[in-house]
């Protein structure tokens, strides 16, 4: 995986500063877990955010963008969003079809789905905060930018998006 990523960092930067979109980049060691960016909170305002690549048993493909506080239940998930089980994808399956390599994801590399194979989910919780903070296609920075603006560039890219509750795929919900 030394092939250099269909989307960098740099042509990132590029197309939200054509967009007008303002946002804040932080460079750090790079992190691969959440539990790795907790002390980033520490100095990085605003909500910090995870990213899943997963997989149904019927092979459609999901990009979810949460809250890292959003828990998850995948047997819930899969009821919340309607799919069948739900597992991770490979890193094989991640770079084909987004373009960016474990540790990475976030819902930038949707510009690498020129097909639309993938359905994109936002957590709503993460929807209402003022900034939200996700890698830029590099895990050693983070930027920091508000939700409407990251809807700004999906919209640009012309790739759908739902803003989703998954609050009822929590692991104690009753509902």
């Amino acid at each position: 995986m030394n092939e250099e990523l269909p989307t960098t960092k740099e042509q990132l930067i590029e197309i939200l500063d054509d967009l007008g979109i303002e946002y804040q980049l932080y460079d750090h060691e790079p992190i691969f877990t959440v539990e790795q960016g907790e002390p980033l909170k520490k100095t990085i305002p605003g909500m910090h955010c995870r990213n899943l690549f997963l997989r149904d048993k019927k092979k459609n493909m999901f990009l979810i963008t949460a809250a890292n506080e959003t828990r998850l239940d995948m047997k819930k998930l899969s009821d919340v969003i309607g799919s069948g089980r739900l597992s991770f994808g490979s890193p094989d399956r991640l770079w084909e079809n987004l373009g960016i390599r474990p540790g990475s994801v976030n819902p930038f590399c949707i510009i690498n789905d020129k097909d639309q194979n993938l359905r994109m989910l936002l957590d709503s919780v993460m929807m209402d905060a003022d900034i939200i903070n996700v890698h830029p296609m590099d895990n050693a920075c983070t930027i920091g930018l508000a939700p409407d603006d990251l809807l700004s560039f999906l919209d640009s890219i012309n790739h759908p998006y739902e803003i989703i509750d998954l609050a009822p795929a929590h692991p104690d919900y009753e509902g």
